[in-house]
C-alpha cells in the first residue's frame, strides 16, 4: 500500500510539474458570468478507517462550474464513488464494497495557465447500511485540491475527507474530466 501511494504521489508531482512549467500553453482560467459543465472519472485511495476494507475507490461525478469573477468559479459536483472491498490477510474473507453519493458546492481559484486551488464542503450519502436497524450514516465532506484545465479537459487531484458518526475515513483521488460551455 506505502508504494502504490508513493506511486500516486509522484504521478501526480510530474503531472503538475509538466502543466506548471508551461509545456502546455492552452489557457482555460474561468472568465466571469460563464457557465460550464464537466463529467469526469475519479480514482482514490482510502484513508483511515476505509484503507482497513479497502485498497481502491473508483467513481464518476458531474460538476456545474459558474465564473463568479474572472479566475474564480463556483461549483456544485455529484456523482457516485465506490470504495472496492478487499480480501482480509490470507483468510477468504472480503469486506463489502462501501457506495457514497457526494454533495459538495466548493470553489475554483486559477492562478497562472490553467493551474488551481480548489476548496469544496458538502455531504457523502453512504449507500448501505452497517447497522442492525438498517440507518446509513451521512458523512461531511471536506475536499482541498489542486489541478489544471486546458481546452475541455480538467485534471485534479485531491484529499478528500468523509467524517461523522464516529467512522472518520478518506482518500487522496485524481479526477480526469471533460468539459463544456453551456
Amino acid at each position: 500500500m506505502k508504494k502504490l501511494t508513493k506511486i500516486v504521489a509522484a504521478a501526480s508531482f510530474a503531472v503538475a510539474t509538466l502543466f506548471a512549467s508551461n509545456v502546455v500553453k492552452a489557457q482555460s482560467r474561468t472568465a466571469a458570468n460563464d457557465w460550464r459543465l464537466g463529467i469526469g472519472v475519479e480514482a482514490g485511495v482510502p484513508t483511515g478507517n476505509a484503507h482497513d476494507g479497502s485498497n481502491f475507490a473508483l467513481g464518476g461525478t458531474a460538476r456545474l462550474q459558474y465564473g463568479a469573477a474572472q479566475n474564480v468559479a463556483l461549483t456544485l459536483t455529484s456523482g457516485f464513488y465506490n470504495f472496492f472491498g478487499k480480501e482480509i490477510g490470507n483468510t477468504n474473507f472480503k469486506t463489502e464494497s462501501l457506495g457514497v453519493i457526494p454533495v459538495k458546492a466548493g470553489i475554483k481559484a486559477y492562478t497562472t495557465g490553467g493551474f488551481y486551488f480548489s476548496g469544496e464542503v458538502g455531504a457523502g450519502f453512504e449507500t448501505k447500511s452497517r447497522y442492525l436497524n438498517g440507518d446509513k450514516d451521512t458523512k461531511l465532506i471536506l475536499s482541498p485540491g489542486v489541478g489544471y484545465s486546458w481546452s475541455n479537459v480538467d485534471l485534479g487531484v485531491r484529499y478528500e475527507n468523509f467524517s461523522g458518526q464516529s467512522n472518520n475515513y478518506g482518500m487522496v483521488a485524481a479526477r480526469l474530466a471533460y468539459g463544456f460551455k453551456l
